[in-house]
């Protein structure tokens, strides 16, 4: 990648370090599991971590999370570089010698890359420990479902490890190779799932006016929720996942009726806003219709706010290492719960650009790039280095 200010990015991983990294990464990426249950994604990180003999090597947070602590010389902050452990469903398509392994689920995120950076961290501090303070190697699972982050936190095992600084990366596909892009507040929107459920009667398809269908509703449904965020002066968006009408047939006039929807806005409050209206308008119609509804939230996500001073850090690091860096207009629209860690102390995402020609992340074709992997370890490395002595 080219450097403006004559420096290599990914100068800290040696050849040999650099070439452990990225088998270890091809490995996880031919092995992925779904959220929860990231077992053997666990075990191989254990064990390349174990073998770096860090100070302490805790499993099993929060689920399948690791988390590898490599303590400093002298006191200082405690400061955590997170990663994901978990894949996505989608069937790869791209034609890897490490494609996955497991029908239907890809590492279609680059979980498997920010995982192999954070590794490549390990190898870093186990050469030369860090001079204050103590690092802290978090390894999520379940951050697609919105579950993960939480559960690490509460899990009584991690609260001696509640880090004073956090920090985690992912990757952007469709922006040059290694341009940071950042900012203070909210980096990452606020999301929910919404599981509606409508009930009336059926009825022989004959007699259409002797059932309570809920298909008039659904119409009506699917055409007026994507609009409510018009009323809104906050970016805001209703995203219909998943619709069901009674069953596959040709005799009966459905009596019951699924709907899936995700509701994401700029900030926790405003989703509630957006929650409040959309409950509304759906009970509303339900109860005009004569229909019994009943609607469960599921994977919910709070807004990811980036702390200014953990930002600032960032934004240093980066200069140094001779990387652009951008303030994204707005906060991405996905949804990260990395948000759980920035609102408990000092903390920031960042985005770092993985190649203008990479296919978009879950993708049927999306593979991490590795070149990725030197600038990811040096930016935590340098971010690390750059933090203050209490």
């Amino acid at each position: 990648m080219p450097d403006p200010r004559g420096k290599d990015p990914g100068e800290s991983l040696t050849g040999e370090e650099l070439a452990r990294v990225v088998a270890l990464r091809h490995r996880l990426h031919a092995r992925p599991e779904r959220g929860g249950t990231e077992r053997g994604t666990a075990r191989l990180l254990a064990d390349f971590l174990d073998a770096l003999r860090p100070d302490r090597l805790l499993t099993g947070i929060g689920g399948t999370g690791l988390a590898a602590l490599f303590e400093g010389t002298s006191p200082g902050p405690t400061v955590a570089f997170r990663a994901e452990l978990d894949a996505v469903p989608v069937r790869e398509e791209a034609a890897l010698p490490y494609r996955s392994q497991n029908p239907g689920l890809a590492h279609a995120c680059g979980h498997d890359g920010h995982a192999a950076i954070v590794a490549g961290l390990a190898l870093r501090l186990a050469a030369r420990r860090p001079e204050r303070g103590r690092t802290v190697l978090l390894f999520q699972p379940a951050e697609e479902t919105g579950e993960g982050a939480l559960r690490m936190l509460e899990d009584p095992s991690f609260a001696a490890w509640a880090p004073d600084w956090c920090f985690a990366l992912h990757n952007l596909p469709g922006t040059a190779l290694g341009t940071v892009l950042v900012m203070p507040g909210v980096f990452a929107c606020a999301s929910v799932g919404v599981r509606v459920a409508l009930n009336g009667a059926s009825s022989h398809a004959a007699h259409p006016e002797e059932a309570r269908s809920p298909a008039p509703v659904i119409a009506r449904l699917l055409e007026e929720l994507p609009r409510i965020p018009a009323g809104f002066d906050f970016f805001s968006l209703v995203t219909v996942t998943h619709a069901r009408l009674g069953e596959p047939g040709f005799g009966v006039t459905p009596g019951e009726a699924e709907l899936h929807l995700t509701l994401r806005a700029a900030g926790d409050e405003p989703l509630e806003r957006l929650s409040a209206a959309v409950r509304e308008r759906l009970l509303a119609l339900a109860r005009e219709a004569g229909l019994e509804a009943s609607i469960a939230l599921r994977e919910p996500f709070p807004a990811l706010v980036n702390h200014p001073e953990a930002v600032q850090r960032v934004n240093r690091a980066a200069n140094d290492l001779g990387l652009e860096v951008v303030a994204p207009p707005g906060p991405f629209r996905w949804s990260e719960d990395f948000g759980h860690f920035t609102a408990r102390g000092r903390g920031a995402m960042f985005g770092i650009g993985a190649g203008l020609s990479t296919p978009p992340l879950h993708s049927p074709a999306y593979d991490f790039p590795d070149a990725l992997i030197p600038i990811g370890v040096r930016l935590f490395e340098t971010i690390r280095a750059h933090l203050p002595a209490a």
